[in-house]
């Protein structure tokens, strides 16, 4: 019997078993492809500082035309092509233009915007939707999903990102994105729609807000359950994080107020691209754009600098704990990170103690407090820290 009389059944039957990861990636209520190919045409103002002011034109936000605010940076000599960066801030934010010039005297073109409809002088005329808990998670449905603040924002990132390519100083072709706190739970959702980023590193902001963070009680749990769905769908970094492609750097502390180490971990593991974490005890919550590992890891992937130290998934052996760990930077301590693990994440008390490096390995005793977090650590001779993924001991 020719084996083409059973192509058409061969098809079917590969289509009925292929796994769930080959199903087209979420987008959401976004057309990543149009956003993504917009023309975007920049309204340049007045220079400040060693920036300059920009607008570029928004989503339309019920029915009208909007603009956004941002400041542009680059490098003070030379012509380029430069790396370039887009910097997404969080709640109270704007546009900050001491953030774009950071970069820019590292090398990069950047750009800060605005995501709360404001300009340099207070809110503009034909700005977005405001940036309060209210807009963001107030009830939707399909006629007025793209009038939600989640959707605005990650256009304008992605729109952004667009006026950033198109100017003849940027290589396009090296461009990260980091953002902080809700810009970090921005940069999850962009990191999974825009794959032009070669590098993405969310601080603090992460995914699975239904779940367990600071607005789970108030915004999900008091809410009927097909509006929590209809936003967790749409607007939660969860359901894009796995779409991810370039690497990332996922930063945050061990008591952040917003993002709990629970959620911030099921976040990470959603990634199947190259992901590096850097789990900080007692971080503080900011917005803090001088994290060290953060330019490190951007220079690395853009600029072919340095890289952070690599530290693998921990292994116990009775009462002890081990992880690989390679780096090209001298590793000069390593440490084991823990806490009792009971009651919320923000009130847990951490502490550490001092692990051994042999044999590409770092390797701790483990206390013998039960239920018990820990996680192990390595930092470079640059002060720089990345961590493992926590695990948890049940009570014996």
């Amino acid at each position: 019997m020719p084996l083409t009389r059973f192509a058409p059944l061969v098809v079917l039957f590969l289509l009925a078993t292929a796994p769930a990861h080959a199903q087209a990636p979420a987008t959401g209520p976004w057309d990543v492809k149009a956003l993504g190919a917009t023309e975007v045409k920049p309204e340049w103002g007045k220079e400040v500082g060693r920036a300059r002011e920009v607008y570029y034109p928004g989503e339309p936000y019920q029915g009208k035309p909007t603009r956004v605010f941002a400041y542009y940076a680059k490098p003070a000599a030379g012509d380029g092509p430069f790396p370039a960066v887009v910097l997404v801030h969080g709640g109270g934010g704007k546009a900050f233009r001491d953030w774009a010039e950071h970069w820019a005297a590292r090398g990069y073109c950047a750009l800060a915007m605005d995501l709360a409809g404001v300009g340099p002088a207070g809110r503009l005329a034909d700005g977005g939707p405001d940036q309060s808990d209210e807009t963001k998670f107030r009830a939707f449905d399909d006629k007025t999903v793209r009038d939600m603040w989640t959707y605005h924002a990650v256009a304008a990132v992605v729109r952004g990102h667009n006026l950033l390519r198109a100017l003849p100083e940027v290589d396009k072709d090296r461009t990260a994105v980091t953002g902080i706190s809700w810009g970090g739970y921005l940069t999850c959702i962009v990191a999974g729609l825009d794959d032009r980023f070669k590098a993405a590193v969310p601080v603090y902001g992460c995914g699975f807000l239904h779940e367990n963070s600071v607005w789970t009680a108030d915004r999900f749990t008091k809410v009927e359950p097909e509006r929590r769905k209809r936003w967790t769908e749409a607007f939660d970094p969860s359901a894009y994080l796995p779409n991810v492609k370039c690497p990332v750097l996922f930063l945050n502390g061990t008591n952040d107020f917003a993002y709990p180490l629970d959620s911030y971990q099921k976040s990470y593991q959603l990634v199947r691209a190259p992901r590096t974490v850097s789990v900080r005890v007692r971080l503080p919550h900011g917005h803090i754009w001088s994290f060290g590992e953060v330019d490190a890891f951007i220079d690395s992937v853009l600029k072919k600098g340095d890289p952070l130290p690599e530290i693998g998934e921990m292994a116990r052996d009775g009462d002890a704990a081990s992880a690989p760990v390679a780096s090209k930077t001298k590793v000069k301590a390593a440490s084991l990170h823990y806490a009792v693990a009971e009651g919320v994440w923000q009130k847990r008390e951490w502490k550490t103690l001092p692990a051994e490096i042999k044999d590409g390995k770092a390797t701790a005793k483990l206390p013998d407090a039960r239920p018990l977090v820990y996680y192990l650590a390595v930092t470079d001779e640059r002060g720089l820290e990345v961590s493992a993924p926590h695990a948890v001991l049940p009570a014996k």
